[in-house]
């Protein structure tokens, strides 16, 4: 009695392991998949800081 009540779970349970199993697959897939360059720079225009800040906090500690 009790080894058919394991298998009839183990049916019961085969559609939830395999919808498990391909929602961990798929984002694997989809990442082996991806052509991307070898390059770990990523580029962008941007403000160079004229260093203000600094300067200010250093004369106002003179300051006080």
């Amino acid at each position: 009695m009790k080894a058919r009540n394991f298998m009839t779970d183990g049916i019961r349970m085969l559609p939830r392991v395999i919808a498990l199993a391909c929602m961990v697959s798929v984002p694997l897939a989809a990442v082996s998949s991806v052509r991307a360059g070898n390059e770990n720079i990523i580029e962008g225009s941007y403000k160079k800081p004229s260093g203000a800040g600094f300067v200010l906090m250093v004369s106002l500690r003179r300051a006080q």
